[in-house]
C-alpha cells in the first residue's frame, strides 16, 4: 500500500449560505479503488504517521476541524434540511417539503465545519461510495472544503500528492489534545458526527471490523472496542492522547469478541481498553522512548488470555525488534493529529 499523509476532518452540519457550486466530479473512479485498497482483512497492520499510526484523524486548513452538528445540512434544490442523522455510516435526512434523503441523495450536500479556533468553513460532499459485501454498512464520502484564500474547493482528506481521499461518517466527536486527561477520548454526542479520513486511526479501526454502530454476535456494542482500537493503533499507552508509535512498526491486534483473530506468532505488546493500555510488556513500539505514566504499567501477566475476562478489550503484538526496521521518528510531531 502506498504511504499517504491522511488529512482528517470533523464537521458540523450546516446551511447552504456561503457554500459553492455543483459537485466536483474529478477522478470519479478513484474512490472505489481506494476503498478496496484500504480494507483490512485481518489485524496485522503497518503502523506509522503516513499510514495511520500517529493520526487520530489528521488535520488540514492549518488547524483541526473539531465539531460536528447535524442541524443545518442543506442541498441546493431542497434548501436546509429539517433533520439529519446517521444510520451506521449512511447519512439520512428530511427536507422542509417532506422529501426523505438517504445515502446517494447526499451527493452535493453542503455542511459547515467548525474549527478549533471557533471559525467555520464550508464543506461539500463530492462523491459517495456505497458499502458492499461484508462491508455494506460502511459508506465512504469524499468531502471538500472551500478555501477563501485560494477561492477554490480542496479535498478535506488528502493523500500525500494532494489528491482526495474518502471519509467514513462516524457519530460523535474526539478530543484531539495530547498529554492531558481526556486526550484521545471519544465524546459521545448524538448531535454530532465525524468525517473519519481513510487511513487515520478512526477510519482504520472501522476497517478492522470495529464498527462503533454495530454489535457483536453476543449483542454487545462494538463502540468500546472501536475506541480501544484507536488507542492501540496510535500506541496511546497513557490514555492521554500521546502517540508513542514509531513509523514503520508492525503491529497485530486481536480480541475475544470474534472480530479479529490472533494471526501472528508475535510477542504480546499490551492490553487495551477504551481508556488506553491496561498493561504493557517491556518491548513496545515506543522503542527507545520512555513511556512515563501511571497507567499501562509493565506487568509479567500482561497478555494472558484470561485477562479478556477482566476488562481487556484488545491485545496487541509486535514482531521481534530486529524485524521492526529502523527507527524513523523518535518523537511525535505536534501536528500529528
Amino acid at each position: 500500500m502506498v504511504a499517504r499523509r491522511m488529512v482528517g476532518a470533523m464537521v458540523i452540519a450546516c446551511g447552504l449560505a456561503g457554500c459553492g457550486s455543483a459537485v466536483d466530479d474529478r477522478e470519479p473512479e478513484t474512490l472505489g479503488t481506494q476503498v478496496a485498497e484500504l480494507s483490512a482483512p485481518n489485524g496485522r497492520n503497518l503502523n506509522g504517521r503516513n499510514l495511520n499510526g500517529r493520526n487520530l484523524n489528521g488535520s488540514e486548513l492549518g488547524q483541526m476541524l473539531v465539531g460536528v452538528r447535524f442541524m443545518g445540512a442543506a442541498r441546493a434544490d431542497l434548501g436546509a434540511l429539517t433533520r439529519t442523522w446517521l444510520d451506521g455510516s449512511v447519512l439520512r435526512g428530511e427536507s422542509h417539503d417532506g422529501t426523505v434523503m438517504s445515502g446517494m441523495d447526499f451527493l452535493g450536500t453542503h455542511f459547515v465545519g467548525e474549527l478549533g479556533s471557533g471559525d467555520t468553513v464550508a464543506l461539500r460532499v463530492d462523491d459517495i461510495q456505497p458499502g458492499t459485501g461484508a462491508s455494506e454498512d460502511v459508506w465512504v464520502y469524499r468531502v471538500s472544503y472551500y478555501s477563501l484564500a485560494e477561492n477554490t474547493w480542496k479535498p478535506a482528506c488528502q493523500a500525500e500528492d494532494g489528491s482526495a481521499l474518502g471519509a467514513i461518517p462516524v457519530e460523535g466527536r474526539w478530543d484531539y489534545r495530547q498529554g492531558v486527561a481526556g486526550g484521545g477520548a471519544k465524546i459521545e454526542d448524538t448531535q454530532a458526527f465525524t468525517f473519519a479520513c481513510e487511513g487515520a486511526a478512526i477510519a482504520k479501526c472501522v476497517r478492522f471490523g470495529y464498527r462503533p454502530w454495530a454489535s457483536t454476535v453476543m449483542g454487545r456494542s462494538l463502540a468500546p472496542l472501536h475506541q480501544a482500537c484507536t488507542r492501540m493503533v496510535r500506541a496511546d499507552f497513557c490514555g492521554d492522547g500521546t502517540s508513542y508509535t514509531v513509523d514503520g512498526s508492525w503491529v497485530n491486534l486481536y480480541d475475544a469478541s470474534g472480530v479479529q483473530q490472533d494471526s501472528e506468532g508475535w510477542s504480546v505488546e499490551a492490553e487495551w481498553d477504551a481508556s488506553g493500555a491496561r498493561c504493557r510488556t517491556p518491548t513496545t513500539r515506543a522503542r527507545e522512548r520512555q513511556v512515563t505514566c501511571s497507567t499501562g504499567t509493565i506487568l509479567p501477566t500482561c497478555g494472558l488470555p484470561t485477562n479478556f475476562l477482566l476488562g481487556t478489550l484488545l491485545m496487541s503484538e509486535i514482531p521481534a525488534a530486529a524485524t521492526q526496521g529502523p527507527v524513523l521518528l523518535a518523537t511525535p510531531e505536534p501536528s500529528a493529529w
